[in-house]
């Protein structure tokens, strides 16, 4: 039979440390889950700033962030969302906002960096999370991450197996393209800024060509890949803090990414072959 596995990053294959920063109090949130802050408010959309954090960094602090953000020409994508909104209208709100300044997401950074500037491998990611009743930016917010040990080994297993392997997150394109390659997971099977119904619908996309089709992942934007998935795995690598609804659509959980390899193996009492 034909095995596809769908892995999210951050969490996953990542040990990821998020840090977010309140707007409005300055508050400082350290190793955070934002999928989860986003989900506390059905106003709020968590979006990915295709901004590089060293440029970031170098910014006039005091600037507003939606005018830097204008006067270099930074796109976004949105990473997690409860209620669908038209892009244009996110794109209004964000670079409008008068909120948020420059400092508000170079503090993030500072931290999560602080955190991790001593691995040999760390990717990043910067964003901010708008709510729609403010209107305006909430939260301004980093994540930051290496791979996980064994992920590489995982990944070469299923490889030698027969089996594909994909990525879906919702964090940028070009951090996931450094992580597929030190995995060696080929770039075109790396899918950047997925919402949760984006990655629902790579799932959904993936049964069709595969006969068996895995999803593994560990937060709550993967609940709906999930329920598409033919078989869903949760990693509890980085937490045992999950919400039930994601532990009862769950058909395994685990404790490490390499934990996955056997429940493949077992998948089928026919070989896995490749496509």
């Amino acid at each position: 039979m034909t095995v596809a596995v769908v892995f999210d990053s951050a969490g996953t294959l990542l040990r990821s440390y998020r840090t977010a920063r309140d707007v409005r109090t300055g508050e400082i949130l350290s190793d955070v889950e934002t999928t989860l802050l986003t989900c506390l408010d059905r106003a709020r959309v968590l979006i990915a700033l295709n901004a590089h954090s060293r440029d970031v960094i170098g910014a006039p602090p005091d600037q507003l962030l939606s005018a830097y953000l204008c006067a270099q020409n930074i796109g976004f994508g949105v990473s997690c969302l409860r209620q669908v909104t038209p892009h244009e209208d996110l794109a209004r709100i964000l670079y409008s906002d008068r909120n948020a300044m420059v400092g508000d997401l170079q503090a993030c950074i500072r931290d999560v960096w602080g955190t991790l500037k001593e691995e040999s491998l760390v990717v990043m990611d910067s964003g901010a999370i708008l709510n729609l009743t403010m209107p305006g930016i909430e939260f301004t917010v980093t994540a930051g991450g290496r791979p996980f040990e064994g992920a590489k080994e995982a990944i070469s297993d299923l490889h030698a197996m027969g089996v594909a392997t994909f990525i879906a997150s919702g964090d940028r394109a070009a951090k996931l393209e450094r992580i597929a390659d030190h995995l060696g997971i080929p770039r075109d099977q790396v899918h950047g800024i997925a919402t949760p119904s984006i990655k629902a619908q790579i799932v959904d996309d993936l049964k069709k060509c595969y006969d068996a089709v895995v999803m593994v992942g560990d937060g709550i934007n993967d609940l709906q890949a999930f329920r598409k998935a033919d078989v869903a795995i949760l990693s509890e690598q980085q937490s045992k803090e999950k919400p039930l609804e994601l532990c009862k659509a769950a058909d395994y959980i685990v404790g490490s990414v390499r934990e996955v390899v056997p429940i493949i193996r077992d998948l089928s009492g026919d070989a896995i072959v490749p496509i």
